[in-house]
């Protein structure tokens, strides 16, 4: 039997309408690995107090309850009015049926009365009752056999908002119980509906993980002459943040982002500033309106944060004293949030048919937490500092030589979580200690160390809280000194698993494989004596009883048929018995076994059942078990108060740990990032402050892009058309369909966003300033729901750009005003052009409406732009290059022929197009201008790196001296090669040989990407493996995804080309075995051409 709890808070606070969502949305991902099958943890009776034990202690419990007189004391009354409360809420029939067979004098609800309903001494409804007055507000379910079952309160919960039938029907003479199987869909569901936390108690003593999900905060939305106001609050990390001035468009696209528990509405929302109510309307509040109708939200009054956090802590029945830290991030110097419309277009938040933007600027393994942090930053760009900071790091990063961690991640609400409540394991303590050595190994390391200092500023904007660089490194040091002083990093043979000849292996395992190895030995010495003593106890019993039996049975032949006897392991009664049938003599004559024989009685199961024919034992025996398993208790016991004394310990360091974890998920988010973005050719673009003394400086109105292309594309791959935009104006952008304008203006947009945001950009060279908004609205669609066709929402999402747009801005739409009539529409996007020409901010706005050419238009601030075509072979194709002028062709009839269109259909479209023509008296042209394309030849678009320097060197002893030895050996005969090749002018210059380490757990840097280099492995058992690859690290981590390969120490020299790469790594294998170093690929270097390429001369006569 087990039992299970989840907050039932994640379920009555949840609408019916809600519960299915989030059902569905866990069965969609239930196959994925990362999903942890079970959020809570399953708490089997055996574990959480000894069998034997438990008809005591929940005697006791009854007892004193008895003694007060009822069935719940003081403490429980406000939690039993509590849900009084939510049984009066439901609305099932069957869920109400079941309400009326509750009493409200116990936390769960059960009548003694009724059926099953009984709270005597030992039932299982006291066990539960015990339970639940532990964790009073949250669903239990207890495991009964291959079933699941909640009883009271927790029962009409389930079946109210998870769907569960009744056990028994709806029969009016027993307690209100409901249920499923364990492997039931239905149970996942209901484990899943929590808020974000998943249940940990028990961790502590467990030798596995739980899987961890992004906190679900409770949102509350209001309004105030500043502008809208979100505020989240996590109550796992005990944090709120208040973001105020947010536009209608930045909320709405928060609240698509975010997974919250529960959504509150300000009464604010109802009036606008007239005081008249207009929620719901058309217009300013629409947007919004129209994101929170289909969902469950609760009106509240008051103080917004104030009264929120009340609302979290009757939630979670949390304290009123309960403190909440405010992280919010100031706006002020910060470019707004991203609108939704921008976030979409160019696939910061996921769109079907749009490429995501956010897989693009990380490698494709790259997921989690740092993902989810790169995908914030594009959400919520940075201050200019934080930019500046963040794009220094990544300039570092790809100009280093040393070796990098691999930087553990680890979510700081489960860091939080699992702190608070005492309940680290020692994984999670080694996983920690990992955090806190990757920081000290940044901070020790010359290169790294420079990183460390500039992503401090962006760890604190995520976490709140500020750290200087010296007193971080003094506290990670303290914290893994302590760490490595309690728990066992492995390799310890005092922690071995007791053994016996003559006891089955797998009973010495289950019993001490909960408790070895997770602390050091020296802390509890008395209770690991005392297991050692009662093992060897039990060996001597087991020998002295049994194995007599054993011999005799395997002497004698009955003739009733073969004797068995062997000594076996009864897992389920956790027992070291004797096995065995047919094995008493038929006389008794007093030889070897018969008195061992008479001593032998039935085996019996903890409630004194018999446990089967062939199951014995002796009371030797059986004290000797005891005896073993009591002193394994209590060095259990005494293990898990050591793991939750330094979890204790270590509360006062909490900031500290998140600091820490929050800065290694930057590190390895923004490592990635320069990793890929040099594969694809990108660089790091200049970006200059907007404002300086509330003054905007001349070259803030400037956006240069030279070689820009398409973020989806790889110039690697030779298919990205580079176009260069030089932007100090507003640009009114034509070209024919599929001639590139919308590709230009999410190009344009996606380089802004990444360039201030201190990320890589898709270009050659870029000079970006500091926008304070960046804004696109592409192609509207209508929205039958709200009432409102394509047009209506174009215009909405289009006022909202002009409202906010100032001279710092960047506005970007694409095909304006393309819902209506042709006249109308041209004449309001000609005074929308008007209007962000007077605001003097720099944008491309692309038309196919040529009649605003033709409008008396005041324009200071605005540049004609076109998509250029060519003529081939008599026909009109788009080039994708950018030049100046007006395109007045469409090429529309072309392209409905590419897309199929019937040729009759396009014939008569041509004749009534010429009849229009001639009807108007205008003449069609073609072209409007010229195109003239230079071919032009871009240097390089990756930064060349400084040749490599020697890394910190991390081992020490015998292997230490291996690794000096061979990087010796192996950078002297590459020297000499080297020099060779450079005498024979093989080599157009000599190169310098800088042979570098990457220890276990270390990664190559990123300026290997895209380079030649030899490597040598160099295995535990002392063997070497020479190879040459042009991608160190994929080729790293292949050999490290093999069986003893995971710890390897790698050495590595860069060298110019793929050919002089396979010339060294022959000479290496040939020369390194006469050196006496063994090789386990010795046998390449016997290939006739193995290493060698053929020159031209050879490879035109082959």
């Amino acid at each position: 039997m087990a039992i299970q709890r989840l907050l039932a808070s994640s379920l009555v606070a949840a609408t019916p309408r809600w519960l299915p969502v989030a059902a569905d949305s866990f069965l969609r991902r239930r196959h994925r690995p990362r999903c942890s099958p079970l959020p809570a943890l399953l708490f089997n009776r055996r574990s959480w107090s000894k069998p034997r034990k438990v008809s005591r202690s929940i005697s006791m419990v009854s007892r004193k309850m008895n003694k007060q007189g009822d069935l719940c004391n003081e403490g429980m009354l406000p939690h039993i009015l509590w849900w009084k409360e939510k049984m009066e809420r439901c609305r099932k029939p069957s869920s109400m049926q079941l309400t009326q067979r509750l009493v409200y004098s116990n936390i769960l609800g059960l009548d003694p009365t009724l059926r099953n309903g009984s709270l005597k001494d030992g039932s299982l409804n006291t066990e539960m009752l015990q339970f639940k007055s532990k964790f009073p507000r949250e669903v239990l379910l207890c495991r009964v056999g291959d079933f699941y079952e909640a009883v009271g309160f927790d029962a009409c919960i389930l079946v109210e908002h998870a769907g569960l039938n009744p056990f028994g029907g709806l029969r009016s003479d027993s307690i209100p119980k409901a249920g499923c199987p364990v492997m039931s869909q239905r149970i996942s569901t209901i484990l899943h509906a929590h808020p974000g936390s998943p249940y940990v108690f028990g961790l502590a003593e467990v030798d596995h993980d739980v899987e961890f999900p992004d906190p679900m905060p409770v949102v509350g939305i209001s309004r105030s002459a500043k502008g809208y106001c979100l505020i989240s609050v996590l109550e796992t990390m005990k944090t709120y943040s208040a973001e105020e001035g947010l536009t209608e468009e930045a909320v709405v696209t928060k609240l698509r982002i975010c997974r919250y528990h529960h959504l509150y509405l300000h009464s604010s929302l109802r009036n606008n500033s007239s005081g008249t109510s207009r929620w719901g309307e058309f217009g300013e509040g629409g947007l919004l309106w129209g994101e929170c109708s289909g969902k469950s939200f609760e009106w509240f009054d008051g103080n917004p944060i104030e009264e929120l956090l009340c609302k979290v802590r009757e939630i979670y029945g949390l304290e009123e004293k309960t403190v909440f830290r405010n992280v919010t991030v100031s706006l002020e110097g910060r470019p707004q949030p991203l609108y939704l419309g921008t976030a979409t277009q160019i696939g910061v938040i996921p769109t079907e048919g749009i490429p995501s933007l956010l897989k693009i600027v990380l490698p494709p393994n790259f997921g989690g937490l740092p993902s989810l942090y790169i995908r914030d930053l594009l959400l919520n760009p940075p201050s200019f500092d934080v930019a500046s900071s963040v794009q220094e790091a990544c300039r570092l990063m790809g100009s280093i030589t040393c070796s990098i961690p691999e930087f553990t991640c680890i979510p700081a609400a489960k860091l939080v979580k699992l702190l608070e409540s005492k309940e680290v394991n020692h994984i999670e303590f080694c996983r920690i200690k990992n955090v806190l050595d990757e920081v000290l190994f940044m901070g020790s390391n010359a290169e790294l160390s420079a990183i460390l200092n500039k992503l401090l500023d962006p760890a604190a904007i995520v976490t709140g809280f500020k750290v200087e660089a010296d007193i971080l490194v003094n506290e990670c040091s303290f914290i893994s000194q302590r760490i490595a002083e309690v728990i066992s990093l492995g390799g310890e043979s005092d922690q071995a698993i007791t053994s016996s000849e003559y006891i089955p292996k797998e009973f010495f395992n289950d019993m001490e494989s909960s408790w070895k190895g997770r602390v050091k030995r020296v802390h509890a010495e008395e209770e690991f004596s005392n297991v050692d003593i009662a093992a060897e106890a039990l060996s001597t019993a087991v020998i002295e009883d049994f194995l007599p039996i054993i011999s005799r049975v395997k002497s004698v032949m009955s003739s009733n048929g073969s004797s068995k006897g062997e000594i076996c392991y009864a897992k389920e009664h956790e027992s070291v018995w004797f096995k065995g049938r047919r094995f008493t003599p038929n006389v008794w004559a007093n030889t070897p076994g018969e008195l061992q024989i008479k001593q032998l009685k039935p085996a019996i199961d903890s409630k004194g059942r018999k446990v089967g024919e062939e199951w014995f034992t002796t009371i030797k025996v059986e004290n000797a078990l005891t005896r073993y398993h009591e002193a394994c208790d209590n060095a259990k016991r005494k293990v898990l108060e050591l793991l939750r004394g330094l979890s204790s310990e270590l509360q006062d360091k909490i900031n500290v740990l998140v600091f820490c974890s929050t800065m290694l998920i930057i590190t390895k988010a923004l490592f990635g990032h320069v990793s890929e973005g040099r594969r694809r050719g990108w660089v790091l673009p200049t970006i200059s402050p907007l404002c300086k003394d509330n003054v905007t400086e001349e070259i803030s109105s400037e956006m240069e892009l030279s070689g820009t292309f398409p973020y989806w594309l790889d110039t690697n791959q030779g298919n990205a058309i580079l176009n260069d935009v030089h932007m100090h104006s507003l640009f009114i952008l034509t070209g024919p369909n599929g001639g590139g304008k919308s590709s230009m203006l999410r190009s344009v947009c996606a380089a802004a966003l990444l360039g201030i945001c201190g990320l890589m950009v898709p270009a050659a060279s870029a000079v970006i300033p500091h926008f304070d908004s960046i804004m696109l609205h592409m192609k509207a669609y209508d929205s039958p729901a709200d009432g409102k066709s394509s047009f209506q929402i174009e215009m909405s999402e289009i006022r909202s750009l002009v409202c906010r747009a100032t001279a710092r801005s960047l506005v970007l739409i694409d095909e304006i005003c393309r819902g209506t009539e042709t006249a109308k529409g041209t004449c309001i996007a000609g005074s929308i052009i008007e209007r962000l020409d007077n605001v003097g901010c720099i944008g491309i706005i692309s038309t196919h409406l040529h009649g605003i050419f033709d409008l008396p238009l005041s324009l200071h601030n605005t540049d004609f732009k076109a998509m250029g075509t060519e003529i081939i072979d008599g026909c009109i194709q788009p080039t994708w290059k950018l030049m100046d002028g007006i395109c007045r062709e469409s090429l529309a009839f072309q392209t409905a022929r590419k897309e199929g269109m019937p040729d009759l259909i396009i014939r008569r479209a041509e004749e009534l197009y010429l009849a229009m023509s001639t009807n108007s008296k205008q003449t069609s042209s073609a072209v409007h201008h010229e195109i003239s394309i230079a071919n032009s030849t871009v240097n390089s678009l990756v930064e060349k790196p400084n040749y490599l320097r020697n890394g910190l060197e991390l081992q020490s002893g015998s292997f230490g001296l291996l690794r000096k030895e061979i990087e010796s050996v192996v950078t002297t005969i590459c020297k000499k090669k080297l020099l060779d090749l450079y005498n024979k002018r093989s080599i157009s210059e000599l190169i310098e040989v800088v042979c570098v380490a990457v220890g276990a757990r270390e990664q190559p840097p990123p300026s290997t990407v895209g380079r030649s280099s030899i490597y040598v492995i160099i295995r535990r058992d002392s063997k070497l493996y020479i190879g040459q690859t042009d991608d160190l690290v994929g080729r790293l981590s292949a050999h490290r995804s093999k069986e003893g390969m995971q710890d390897a120490t790698i050495l590595y020299i860069l060298v110019p080309g793929k050919s002089i790469a396979c010339q060294l790594e022959t000479l290496l294998i040939n020369q390194l075995p006469l050196k006496g170093f063994k090789l386990i690929n010795k046998a390449d270097g016997k290939h006739r051409n193995f290493g060698i390429s053929l020159v031209p001369g050879e490879a035109i006569a082959a």
